[in-house]
């Protein structure tokens, strides 16, 4: 069995993040409806928040809901809003003890009002928290990101704020929801599934990647040191030669 000990603190990738699938098979293996295995997942989610921040791992970031994710079941969508709504609340002043700084990206002016009103409570009032900065991607997808900074370029471009021959890389990566902090180092996606699904899309392009069968509701505090122990013994060379690192 892996422990903590196990981990290499010198070798802790800082950013970590996470696509959280497997929820509703994970439920349906059970004879239960999907909503039970989404409530499941938020105490994963709660867990692994924990143990990132013990570890010390500096940002953690998870796909909670994806603007494809409005395709599914009306019924569905309304109970995961629901219990999106529910954590929030229930795990509010817990996360601020803990002196998380909880951070969300996406279109969240198009998310109901009654959760746009407790994610700013929730941004507020740790926003000056100074551990682990947990961001939540809500109605978030990469080619939306990617466009709106796009956009957003071209009209301080139009408004003669910018010059096009300053944009580079740097500049780009300002426009993102996920300024102000690096690129994840380690991407986790769990349920077999292989694939990003529009997440990240420009800040995973030297990312390395971890897949595991683990449904996430199982996805439990060794199978989380595994993914960190399956990226410590990875050579990271970002476009250089192993003679060189």
């Amino acid at each position: 069995m892996l422990l903590k000990k196990d981990i290499n603190l010198e070798k802790l990738p800082q950013h970590i993040a996470l696509i959280m699938d497997g929820n509703g098979r994970w439920a349906k293996a059970k004879g239960q409806p999907r909503l039970f295995g989404h409530k499941a997942g938020v105490q994963t989610v709660k867990k692994i928040l924990q143990i990132s921040a013990k570890l010390g791992v500096k940002y953690l970031t998870v796909y909670a809901f994806s603007i494809e994710n409005w395709n599914r079941p009306k019924d569905e969508v309304s109970g995961l809003m629901t219990i999106l709504l529910s954590a929030i609340r229930s795990e509010l002043n817990e996360l601020n003890k803990a002196n998380v700084k909880l951070n969300v990206i996406g279109e969240i002016e198009k998310l109901p009002t009654k959760i746009r009103t407790k994610i700013n409570e929730a941004i507020e009032l740790t926003k000056n928290n100074t551990g682990i900065r947990f961001n939540v991607a809500l109605n978030y997808s990469g080619r939306w990101e990617i466009v709106n900074a796009a956009k957003k370029i071209a009209e301080d471009v139009k408004n003669n704020n910018l010059e096009i021959n300053k944009i580079d890389e740097t500049l780009f990566s300002s426009y993102l929801t996920t300024r102000n902090m690096p690129d994840p180092d380690l991407l986790i996606r769990t349920s077999g599934e292989l694939r990003i699904s529009n997440y990240l899309l420009y800040q995973i392009a030297y990312s390395e990647f971890y897949f595991t069968d683990v449904f996430w509701p199982d996805f439990s505090e060794e199978e989380f040191y595994k993914a960190i122990i399956s990226y410590q013994n990875r050579e990271i060379r970002k476009g250089k030669i192993s003679e060189q690192l």
